[in-house]
């Protein structure tokens, strides 16, 4: 088994890949104070709950937007399995092209969300990632990354608005029945959900007009499931995106 691993800010994404198919998926809280050795544990865990012994796993891939945290699973990961895992980076044979400014700019998960449009869907594309922030990632009919738009995340958002606004408590992050909210918790919902989901048409028809024509829109991130179905745009759900990424690069470059 190939285990992929995707650090982000708020979650560590783990998937298990065998004869070509995704056998697992889970998440862990990112957490900084842990060390290598409990992060093991952790893992230990995980593998045993899919019923998967550390020996199971041949070989690893990994990508981070939290540089402390990827010498931490790259341990962890050697103490448990016996794995050194390949960390992405753009030197890797990805079949993508970095084309900004600043190339090394580009995180390591809009990357691997890049390579995985590129490895299985039509291009042009734009990839939606739902997380601790909303980012868009251009990716042109060639396969290269044009640019990325990043916006604060659905929760921070709504943490933002209830922290500075002493009338709003907090509520459950779901779908308002109305647009026009008639109590306060619709209104928050109303706002949140469908705003995001308009945010995200709106900046879909600024990328095509830039683009010339978008032919995919994939999202992904923890959040997305909540925000896709209200979007007017026809938004392909792909929650394993990142992690498909990642085993298309271990298998290119293993």
């Amino acid at each position: 088994m190939i285990l992929a691993v995707d650090i982000g800010n708020t979650n560590i994404v783990l998937g298990g890949y065998q004869n070509e198919a995704l056998v697992f998926s889970t998440r862990l809280a990112t957490d900084k104070t842990l060390e290598a050795d409990q992060y093991a544990l952790q893992l230990e865990g995980i593998l045993r709950l899919y019923h998967l012994r550390p020996d199971d796993v041949e070989d690893a891939v990994l990508s981070s937007v939290v540089p402390p945290m990827t010498d931490t699973l790259c341990r962890a990961l050697g103490t448990l399995c016996g794995v050194k895992p390949l960390v992405l980076h753009q030197s890797l044979r990805t079949g993508v092209t970095v084309d900004i400014e600043n190339p090394a700019e580009l995180g390591d998960d809009l990357l691997a969300g890049a390579i995985a449009a590129r490895a299985v869907w039509p291009l042009p594309a734009v990839v939606l990632d739902l997380g601790t922030a909303t980012k868009m990632t251009a990716v042109d009919e060639t396969g290269a990354v044009r640019g990325v738009s990043i916006m604060p995340g659905v929760l921070l958002s709504l943490n933002a608005l209830v922290s500075g606004a002493s009338q709003l408590g907090g509520l459950a992050l779901c779908p308002p029945a109305h647009a026009i909210g008639r109590t306060t918790v619709e209104s928050m919902q109303s706002g949140i959900v469908l705003g995001t989901a308009s945010m995200l048409d709106g900046m879909l028809d600024r990328f095509e007009a830039e683009l010339g024509c978008i032919r995919t829109v994939l999202a992904t991130g923890g959040i997305a499931g909540m925000i896709v179905p209200h979007c007017k745009r026809d938004v392909t759900l792909a929650p394993n995106l990142l992690l498909d990424g990642l085993y298309h690069v271990w298998k290119c470059n293993r």
